[in-house]
């Protein structure tokens, strides 16, 4: 698959890759004779696993240590779960924070339903009657 249609893919931009390849986060991409990447099936599952991860909001930093000890082999096994322990705990932080934040909207909303638009609709009456 061409950077194109690798980025199309999986929703980000042909630069995000170009960075993502530069700091090692997926493995050099082969290219053609004309310098043209061209993806296969393992840098694509990379590709996925990263963005997986980003959209989950792990740090970039976690996943170039990850990466990088993932390719020095099975003696990393330890540290790479680890590393994965402690973006797991700080993801489950962040979710508990936002069920928070979405409880904390839910009520606003729920204030507007109950009480705000109830009293605006008073204030309309009242004020076409002394209109």
């Amino acid at each position: 698959m061409t950077i194109a249609q690798v980025a199309d893919k999986y929703g980000i931009t042909p630069d995000t890759l170009r960075y993502y390849e530069r700091v090692g986060l997926i493995p050099s991409v082969t290219r053609s004779a004309g310098g043209i990447r061209n993806y296969g099936e393992e840098e694509c599952n990379w590709v996925e696993f990263i963005v997986c991860m980003r959209g989950a909001g792990i740090e970039v930093d976690a996943l170039i240590r990850y990466v990088s000890l993932f390719k020095a082999g099975n003696g990393t096994l330890k540290e790479r779960k680890n590393i994965l322990i402690e973006q797991r705990d700080k993801l489950a932080r962040r979710v508990e924070e936002l069920e928070k934040t979405l409880a904390r909207l839910d009520k606003k909303i729920e204030n507007y339903e109950s009480v705000l638009i109830p009293a605006q609709e008073k204030l309309m009456k009242k004020g076409e009657k002394n209109g």
